[in-house]
């Protein structure tokens, strides 16, 4: 089983960037999927994440209105779109996803890296002001 996260970059503040994260070996599309960011000496933080059928998706606060996680099953590809970025948005980008099919959780555990049992190799996004 495989993710590859892929579309980071380097941008100037207030540009957009969508990174995708392709899935292989196994489908996630009944699965809970999440994004993670990684800042040079900060711990792992989440994102976002879609819940298994797609129609539940969470955030944290600070990309709430600039950022929207999305799947497309067919392509069992997971999607997050990046848009007015800050410098503060720097960071290696992690994609995840949970082996449990078909099963939804408290918001607060969305947000765990315990969660996710599958990790992608991150893809760095730089922001400059």
């Amino acid at each position: 089983v495989q993710l590859q996260a892929s579309g980071g970059g380097q941008v100037q503040a207030g540009d957009s960037l969508r990174l995708a994260c392709a899935a292989s070996g196994r489908t996630f599309s009944s699965n809970v999927m999440g994004w993670f960011r990684q800042a040079p000496g900060k711990e792992r933080e989440f994102v976002a994440a879609i819940g298994w059928s797609g129609d539940r998706t969470h955030y944290t606060d600070s990309v709430k209105g600039r950022f929207t996680i999305s799947r497309d099953d067919a392509k069992n590809t997971l999607y997050l779109q990046m848009n007015n970025l800050k410098p503060e948005d720097t960071a290696v980008y992690f994609c995840a996803a949970d082996g449990r099919r078909r099963t939804t959780y408290t918001d607060g555990y969305y947000r765990s890296t315990s969660l996710y049992d599958y990790w992608g190799q991150g893809t760095q996004v730089t922001v400059s002001s």
